[in-house]
């Protein structure tokens, strides 16, 4: 099955159909899936911003383009991007011209932010920046709103238990100090520049499409395997961990 991507740089600026266009980044994440998933039923065109790669990474979506009513009217479209690269973002947004974006792209790997910690602040806190003020750059500071996915990791330490939006922050990680970056940089830009823009706090949320190095999906995967035979034991890493 091959998947369509591509950039309309030939849409006149500022064009669009008066219909809903989401623009997620991380569409082919858990979330991002389902979210294109969500949104496709309700009539939305939804476009992706996926990395390129030798070989597709879009299995959690590729249930989409097997429906012909996705095909109909350039329904999905997929776009090579980086939320490293500022001018790739600007050439996106300039050319979808989104009435939202789902902001949901990260490296989102706690252990490995201490491996990859400038990169983790390039995508998730910069590349935060980016979106922002990618859209202000082609003047949809007015009409884009715009959807930041935050993480309880910005707890980290936590003060009290259960937390809410009041509770004080004390990451804990380099992912977690990147996301908060993007907390509040997001919350500047909408006092600053009149922006729709807001976080979503996100806890573990679990799903049939959650990724397999994830202690749940290990858990129930090795289950599965042993129960066919593929698998004589089940193996964990650090049993003292309080997160997943």
């Amino acid at each position: 099955m091959s998947l369509e991507c591509k950039i309309p740089l030939d849409q006149p600026e500022g064009s669009n159909t008066g219909r809903r266009i989401a623009l997620i980044t991380g569409i082919t994440g858990q979330d991002g899936s389902y979210l294109a998933e969500f949104l496709l039923a309700k009539d939305y065109v939804v476009h992706g911003i996926i990395r390129r790669a030798s070989t597709f990474n879009t299995s959690r979506i590729e249930h989409l383009y097997a429906d012909p009513n996705t095909h109909k009217q350039d329904r999905m479209i997929l776009h090579y991007g980086d939320m490293t690269d500022s001018s790739c973002l600007v050439k996106i947004i300039s050319a979808v011209r989104p009435t939202e974006i789902y902001n949901l792209a990260a490296q989102s790997h706690v252990k490995v932010s201490f491996d990859l910690s400038e990169y983790t602040a390039e995508v998730d806190a910069v590349g935060t920046l980016r979106l922002l003020d990618a859209i202000r750059t082609c003047g949809l500071e007015k009409s884009v709103k715009f959807y930041q996915a935050s993480t309880s990791e910005l707890y980290g330490k936590v003060v009290e238990t259960p937390q809410n939006e009041k509770t004080p922050f004390y990451p804990r990680s380099p992912y977690a100090c990147a996301k908060l970056y993007g907390y509040w940089i997001l919350i500047n830009y909408r006092e600053a520049y009149g922006m729709f823009a807001c976080n979503g706090i996100l806890f573990n949320h679990e799903s049939p499409r959650r990724g397999e190095n994830f202690v749940t999906r290990k858990i129930t995967r090795s289950v599965a395997k042993i129960f066919l035979g593929q698998l004589t034991c089940l193996e964990l890493g650090n049993l003292d961990s309080k997160r997943d």
